[in-house]
């Protein structure tokens, strides 16, 4: 009897052990899993942490950056400002060399209203003024001496030239593609530009025209108005032409672009 009660007792013992090992089992697992979760939470704020450092960085690069393009902007529309100034500016000034192109042209055709229209032209080409000068009125077939009537009509460009202090003259000599050669003349370049010398010397010893504004030119045929294959063509490439610019100085002046900012 004695002996059966200590076997329960035992029993009872180990019974109890065993619930309090299974309890303990329980609870480590449980402790594991939640350390297994914190160990996940701590990561995540790491994660988080490293986020938000990295978007901090981002934010203060964003503010540099943004200041730095407000000042390229600033400078931008400076360097806008000055040039939509100076295309104004140029403007008026296109306009006026416009205004002073027609005023010369109209000078010129009244002055030379009683010349054969044929003879001389007047006009506007690529904004510059030409006055084209035919050559059976200034020379003889093959000669580089003006006539009387061609001095006549270098007189009156010439008094209109003569208010315009501010411009150039240039004279080509022109001629047709037959080829020029005789004891006086070499060939058409040396004819084309004895013609323009002889222009010249017109304007500046009987007329008194500034030759520091006056160029001598030969184009020689290379520079024809017409066909050269048939008469009426080869007229009209026998010419003088008279060109009336601006000084070069003052028009590369004119073209200058201001500085701007970069």
């Amino acid at each position: 009897m004695k002996n059966q009660k200590i076997f329960l007792l035992l029993l009872g013992v180990i019974f109890m052990t065993s619930c309090k090992n299974q309890k303990v089992v329980q609870m480590e697992k449980q402790i594991m899993t939640k350390q297994e979760q914190i160990d996940q939470l701590k990561q995540q704020v790491n994660n988080l942490q490293s986020t938000n450092g990295s978007l901090l960085d981002r934010m203060s690069d964003l503010a540099i950056i943004n200041k730095t393009g407000a000042e390229s902007i600033h400078k931008s529309l400076e360097s806008l400002g000055q040039q939509y100034g100076f295309i104004q500016d140029l403007s008026q000034k296109i306009q006026h060399k416009d205004s002073l192109n027609l005023a010369l042209v109209m000078n010129l055709k009244r002055s030379l209203q009683d010349v054969n229209d044929e003879d001389v032209h007047v006009e506007v080409r690529g904004g510059i003024v030409h006055v084209s000068i035919s050559d059976k009125m200034l020379f003889k077939s093959g000669s580089s001496n003006l006539s009387s009537r061609a001095k006549e009509v270098l007189g009156k460009i010439a008094d209109v030239v003569s208010d315009h202090e501010e411009l150039e003259i240039m004279v080509e000599g022109h001629t047709d593609s037959v080829p020029m050669n005789n004891s006086c003349i070499r060939d058409n370049w040396d004819l084309s530009v004895k013609r323009a010398t002889s222009v010249v010397r017109v304007l500046e010893e009987e007329h008194y025209v500034d030759p520091s504004r006056i160029t001598a030119a030969g184009r020689s045929s290379h520079v024809p108005k017409s066909d050269n294959d048939t008469a009426e063509g080869r007229s009209a490439n026998r010419r003088t032409e008279i060109i009336i610019t601006p000084r070069l100085d003052q028009f590369f002046k004119l073209l200058e672009a201001p500085i701007v900012a970069n």
